[in-house]
């Protein structure tokens, strides 16, 4: 059975993008302190981009999460689409 490489992707960004929020960090937030771009880090998250293992531990480390961790399934995997809306 062949792995499906662009779910695998999907299921990774998804998974950053819920560590990201649990720990109420805006993506401009995560990609500096990774040391990566804006729009590579949304690229990511919308699972369009073939990570490197660099790139995957420094946003682990940043995370404060293992490696691994990155790797579970995402709690949801229904996707969001825009600018959430602006607390009050």
């Amino acid at each position: 059975m062949r792995n499906d490489s662009g779910r695998i992707l999907r299921d990774i960004g998804r998974r950053v993008a819920e560590l990201r929020k649990a720990q109420n960090l805006t993506q401009d937030d995560l990609a500096e302190r990774a040391d990566v771009s804006i729009r590579y880090l949304q690229s990511v998250e919308a699972g369009g981009e073939n990570l490197t293992v660099e790139s995957l531990a420094a946003l682990a480390d940043v995370l404060g999460v293992g490696f691994r961790n990155l790797f579970k399934n995402p709690r949801s995997r229904r996707v969001l689409r825009g600018r959430p809306p602006k607390a009050r």
